[in-house]
């Protein structure tokens, strides 16, 4: 049994689960700082958590590490109750986050919700950021978004790997959902992280990890899976995209459901080009069907349960 893992003074990690990910809470004596805010659904619960642990302080600083619905949905509520926060987000889509541009955000392709937002400064690619008395590094980290940032504190050996590491794999690789190859940037941002040689990682999403070997490991076998089978990817993302939003809603009839699914820009992509001459609805029925059997979800009276 592995020791448990003890993080530096002042960094409080609450671990959310998938619909929302994880957020860093880190305080000194003179500011507070999250990283990442969740999903919109799950707003209060994250104002709870950051107002129980700052005991009345203001939350000062807001970084995102991407702008993905999970990581930043609740930036809204969080600048609504600290009037004063400032924001920081990677550069690659500021200028589409200023104008609200949801078309060329992924919440509208991906039929995820995220309420419109300010940002204050950018997250630069070699840039240094004083949070809870250490100096964190941004590193780029494309792949499974391309404008990904990770964060990596050199003094502890403290890494925020977002998507691109978990203990058991990484995210969706995004672009090649719309046929864009990223594959090759995911291995280059493992690539990174192994020559940052974290001794502790907190990931974007599952418990805080300290054995990056076979993390890595894992990672690189699915994707090397990934890439000799793009179809197994897509399929893996066309139901983490059904599975997310099921987990938002926790239980729906399949008949909404797959309304809603059809109305999807990204699944009506990901059907044109892997459905095999499905008709859609078929072929979100095959998808439904993979999910239940592999126990996340379930289906009784033609209502969907989440698992």
């Amino acid at each position: 049994m592995s020791a448990p893992i003890t993080l530096p003074a002042g960094v409080t990690v609450f671990e959310r689960g998938w619909l929302s990910a994880n957020n860093v809470l880190m305080v000194d004596e003179h500011n507070a700082t999250l990283v990442d805010s969740g999903y919109v659904s799950h707003h209060a619960q994250t104002l709870a958590l950051v107002e129980h642990a700052l005991q009345g302080r203001a939350l000062d600083q807001l970084a995102n590490t991407h702008l993905h619905s999970d990581h930043c949905g609740g930036n809204q509520a969080l600048q609504a109750r600290y009037p004063g926060l400032q924001t920081w987000i990677p550069p690659g889509l500021a200028p589409d986050i200023h104008a609200w541009r949801e078309d060329a955000l992924s919440y509208k392709p991906t039929g995820q919700s995220c309420p419109a937002f300010s940002f204050t400064g950018l997250l630069q690619p070699g840039a240094l950021h004083r949070w809870g008395q250490m100096d964190w590094e941004v590193h780029a980290a494309p792949g499974h978004d391309p404008h990904s940032v990770i964060l990596f504190a050199p003094e502890h050996r403290l890494l925020m790997s977002a998507d691109a590491l978990w203990q058991n794999g990484f995210g969706v690789v995004f672009p090649e959902l719309v046929g864009i190859d990223a594959f090759d940037e995911v291995g280059q941002t493992l690539d990174l992280i192994e020559r940052l040689d974290p001794a502790i990682v907190i990931p974007g999403h599952g418990a805080v990890f300290s054995e990056l070997a076979p993390a890595l490991a894992l990672a690189r076998s699915k994707l090397d899976a990934f890439a000799q089978n793009p179809e197994r990817h897509a399929r893996y993302g066309t139901k983490v995209l059904l599975k997310f939003k099921l987990l938002e809603w926790g239980r729906i009839s399949k008949t909404e459901f797959c309304t809603w699914a059809m109305q999807v820009p990204y699944l009506n992509d990901l059907h044109q080009r892997f459905g095999q001459d499905h008709e859609l609805s078929t072929w979100l029925d095959m998808m439904l069907a993979e999910l239940a059997r592999s126990g996340a979800l379930a289906v009784h009276d033609g209502v969907l349960h989440d698992l």
